[in-house]
């Protein structure tokens, strides 16, 4: 289990609280190997409250012929993210630890949604996935859809270089996630309301494209995001339709999305990449329009970490930085 420490302040009292400071102790070490998640009698609802959850994979990395590592991913996020200040005096901070894959990929996906689930009914506040590979994101939805009020509309928005859409060939993994997610709202007659930021056409094939065209699903590239005049109206542009028609927001960062040298520490390291900058301002611009369009975001994740490639723990920096303006994106909105 992963042992939270870091810088203590003391001099500034409950001002110069960080990360490591905040963590509900005794929930983690209650947690354990998740095994206990499913028992929703052990505590009371908490409101406000950012709940991490981990999910230790390679498996979908390694189905989808991509460089391993990320299993020690979820933990190399909370160590970049123990030093950071805590902001947000009325909200708690709860880490229900790891979920481990070990050779069965698709049980470890329904009991992370299991953890995943259990967070969102226990706490009103923010629940976040650390990964591990973008496998993730077949966990984290069906945690929110079996958490869902019947016929609410989930929606996803991706920052990605790859749509994820691939056809499951023999295995799932971490590049066929949201086609998973599109089986299973043919299945349940639901619609598909998934957006992708930041493609590559350089990273996707033709087919990937045709998938995307006939799924219905948005997406703006890296080139086009790349044009900070004019990217957060094309993001505005594409995303408010879709926002307009859901209950509930998914929102997921591969951090491949970023360039190599921005986040080295991945499966497959981008050429170009789009701006944490442009992220960061994308996560305020769904926090803020929460109460325009009607829809909740409560669920977040990061995939894609890999600290055997991590120069000077950039990637694992730049996860916590995103995760911390997220959090912060939605408690200034709340």
């Amino acid at each position: 289990m992963f042992k939270w420490q870091g810088r203590i302040d003391n001099e500034d009292g409950l001002e110069g609280l960080r990360w490591h400071q905040k963590v509900d102790e005794h929930a983690y070490r209650e947690s354990g190997n998740l095994t206990s998640v499913n028992n929703s009698d052990k505590r009371a609802t908490i409101d406000n409250t950012v709940t991490l959850v981990g999910f230790e994979s390679d498996l979908g990395v390694a189905f989808n012929k991509g460089r391993t590592g990320a299993a020690a991913g979820p933990n190399a996020i909370r160590q970049a993210l123990s030093n950071l200040p805590w902001h947000w005096p009325n909200t708690s901070f709860t880490d229900l630890g790891n979920v481990t894959a070990e050779d069965n990929l698709a049980q470890a996906q329904t009991q992370y949604a299991d953890a995943i689930s259990y967070a969102l009914k226990q706490h009103t506040g923010f629940t976040i996935g650390l990964g591990g590979g973008h496998e993730i994101a077949w966990g984290s939805y069906q945690g929110l859809f079996n958490t869902k009020p019947e016929n609410a509309r989930i929606g996803i928005i991706n920052f990605d270089a790859h749509f994820d859409l691939r056809k499951p060939a023999l295995n799932t993994s971490s590049g066929t996630p949201f086609r998973q997610v599109y089986d299973h709202c043919q299945l349940h007659n639901t619609p598909f309301y998934y957006a992708c930021l930041g493609v590559s056409k350089a990273a996707n094939t033709a087919a990937l494209f045709n998938f995307a065209n006939v799924s219905n699903t948005r997406y703006l590239t890296d080139i086009a995001l790349n044009d900070e005049s004019l990217c957060m109206q094309r993001i505005d542009e594409l995303l408010s339709p879709m926002l307009k028609d859901i209950d509930a927001l998914y929102v997921t960062i591969c951090l491949d999305a970023f360039s190599a040298a921005q986040a080295p520490g991945v499966s497959a390291p981008s050429a170009l990449g789009i701006s944490p900058t442009l992220v960061i301002n994308t996560l305020h611009f769904l926090a803020q329009h929460q109460s325009t369009y009607g829809y909740q975001w409560r669920l977040c994740d990061v995939a894609e970490m890999n600290p055997n490639y991590d120069i000077d723990s950039r990637t694992a920096k730049l996860a916590a930085r995103l995760i911390f303006e997220a959090v912060d994106a939605v408690s200034l909105r709340n």
